[in-house]
């Protein structure tokens, strides 16, 4: 071949390999879209024991083909109090098993000519897009239809290639002693590279089989560096959870500890392990092309594809039996190596705001990210209800404890600033990708709720600022007024812990009564206090400059409660 059938061929690899990549996200992506809340439902009640954790790890990563998926639900559930870690572990597990499907896809795509069958996949998912109804479907098979046009492409490319009569390539990778440890490991870390390059273990995985089907690559290379890509994936989720919360970086580092582990068990029996299973596929690991011939030499290679998928579940199968009675143990190990951050109390005096449930350096998966979107609106209202206590406490403080307390409040105020905004960006980020109509409307309903909150953020402000007014001009309220502004404030306090149950529930459920109901309590105290006011002012009790501060307070709580009632409507879909 010359310089430009070579260039063909590489432009072919790489191509073939971006379908295969871009095929294996959207139909991911697609099967997320139709099935994401029931998968959310899945991981919060199957996950009772280890054994039903595992279970329910292979079963989702199996149907969505993602183990970053399933990695990033459990993640999200672990922080939000749904999972324990030992049970996060233990769906982890299960999600190794899994993925390896993927592996079978692609031994299935090298085994025979499967582009054949996809023209009509692309015809009937064309038809189904444009009908708005089945698009989540349609894409779908899209995605499998490039996919398997990926691995066919790629499957002719390597025929093309004809890497298995290639003296050059076949010398080289002769060169290696494949009874040799050095060798193993070699290998092993030029997997692990490769995958952290190209961030895709199924890119990897499809390379090894091109090489080795062709019969350029011997088996217990190949191996080697699938395990090696074993350890990469993990490294790259390790690196990516860095900036992420606690428990993110202890799940990603229980998953590298069960693959390291893995590989380190299987380098110890390596050469019976992979000989037992070319047994189960009955590939002949001591045939030679000088022995047998070219063409029983390459039927016998064409095999590889098989064994290695056998391998990659052997390997996972039989590492979460030897695991999964130790993940108590497991859970010690993590959480002496991560070790836990400052509590949230002094989270906004001594280092900037963090987010608590969104991680934006982990996320892969849209529709999944909506719940952690959830979970930190959640949040967000627990760091305002904390702020709303301070101002009811500012109410009877004085002196150097008064000037502390609105000093934080002012830290608060600034904190609720910075959250809208990540929050807010995070679910844009989110609504750039392909979502169900269901996910955008909750995302929308979920962009209304942090503006509303940052809003009762702000009139929780105005209300200490009046009162530190009231605290600088030595204009003091009477025991009274006192007394009518703590009343309104503890029913403006019950409004925002009644929000707070609220959006605990799914968006698009719970109700609003409860709410309305301190609503037109608000309202009724209000206008009576506004009344009394008028009196008071009159009959000179107190001076019309009390008198203004005072009301001020008054009307900031009703609209206030305004706020409140804006967010529980925007969370029921009203």
């Amino acid at each position: 071949m010359n310089n430009e059938d070579y260039l063909l061929i590489a432009f072919r690899l790489l191509g073939s390999l971006a379908l295969l990549i871009f095929g294996m996200k959207t139909m991911s992506d697609a099967l997320q879209k139709m099935a994401g809340a029931q998968l959310r439902s899945i991981l919060g009640r199957m996950t009772t024991n280890r054994f039903t954790g595992m279970l329910t790890g292979v079963a989702v990563t199996a149907a969505v083909q993602s183990s970053t998926a399933t990695t990033v639900m459990t993640v999200s559930f672990v922080n939000a109090g749904l999972l324990t870690l030992a049970q996060a572990i233990s769906v982890i597990m299960g999600a190794n098993i899994g993925t390896t499907m993927t592996a079978w896809i692609m031994s299935a795509g090298f085994s025979f000519n499967i582009t054949d069958f996809v023209w009509p996949a692309f015809i009937v998912a064309m038809f189904l897009v444009y009908r708005k109804r089945h698009e989540s479907l349609g894409d779908f098979l899209f995605g499998i239809a490039f996919m398997f046009l990926g691995l066919g492409t790629l499957r002719q490319t390597g025929v093309d290639m004809q890497l298995g009569e290639n003296e050059t390539v076949l010398r080289f990778f002769a060169s290696f002693d494949p009874h040799s440890f050095s060798t193993t490991l070699l290998f092993l870390l030029i997997g692990g590279i490769l995958t952290m390059s190209v961030q895709s273990s199924a890119a990897v995985m499809a390379i090894t089989m091109i090489l080795c089907s062709s019969g350029a690559l011997p088996i217990y290379q190949g191996i080697a560096l699938v395990m090696g890509e074993n350890i990469g994936t993990t490294v790259t989720s390790n690196l990516a959870a860095l900036t992420a919360s606690t428990q993110a970086r202890r799940a990603a580092f229980a998953h590298m500890f069960f693959n390291l582990f893995g590989v380190c068990w299987v380098l110890i029996v390596f050469h019976p392990f992979i000989d037992m299973v070319c047994g189960l596929v009955g590939y002949d690991v001591n045939m030679t092309k000088e022995a047998v011939g070219q063409a029983a030499f390459l039927a016998n290679a064409a095999k590889l594809s098989v064994v290695l998928a056998a391998f990659h579940t052997c390997f996972n199968v039989t590492n979460t039996a030897i695991l999964i009675g130790f993940i108590p143990q497991i859970e010690k190990i993590v959480c002496k190596v991560i070790k836990a951050k400052d509590a949230d109390g002094n989270e906004m005096a001594e280092a900037p705001v963090r987010l608590k449930y969104i991680d934006t350096a982990v996320m892969r998966t849209p529709e999944i990210s909506v719940l952690q979107a959830q979970k930190e609106i959640s949040h967000f209202v627990v760091r305002i209800d904390r702020m709303f206590g301070m101002v009811q406490e500012l109410v009877a403080k004085d002196g150097d404890d008064f000037i502390k307390l609105y000093s934080r409040i002012e830290k608060y105020e600034g904190i609720s600033d910075r959250m809208e905004l990540e929050i807010a960006e995070y679910l844009e980020h989110v609504s750039d990708a392909h979502l169900s109509d269901e996910t955008k409307a909750a995302i929308r309903s979920m962009m209304r709720e942090v503006s509303e909150i940052e809003s009762i953020g702000d009139a929780c402000y105005n209300i200490a600022r009046t009162l530190n007014r009231h605290y600088t001009e030595k204009k003091p309220f009477t025991p009274q007024l006192e007394t009518r502004i703590n009343a309104m404030l503890q029913l403006t306090g019950d409004s925002i812990k009644e929000m707070g149950s609220v959006l605990q529930t799914e968006i698009n459920t719970g109700s609003t009564s409860r709410t309305m109901e301190i609503e037109q309590s608000i309202n009724s105290l209000r206008n009576e206090l506004r009344e009394q006011n008028m009196a008071d002012v009159n009959d000179h009790l107190y001076d019309y400059v009390v008198g203004t501060l005072y009301m001020d307070i008054i009307n900031e709580c009703e609209r206030l409660g305004d706020y409140v009632v804006n967010v529980v409507e925007a969370h029921a879909g009203k």
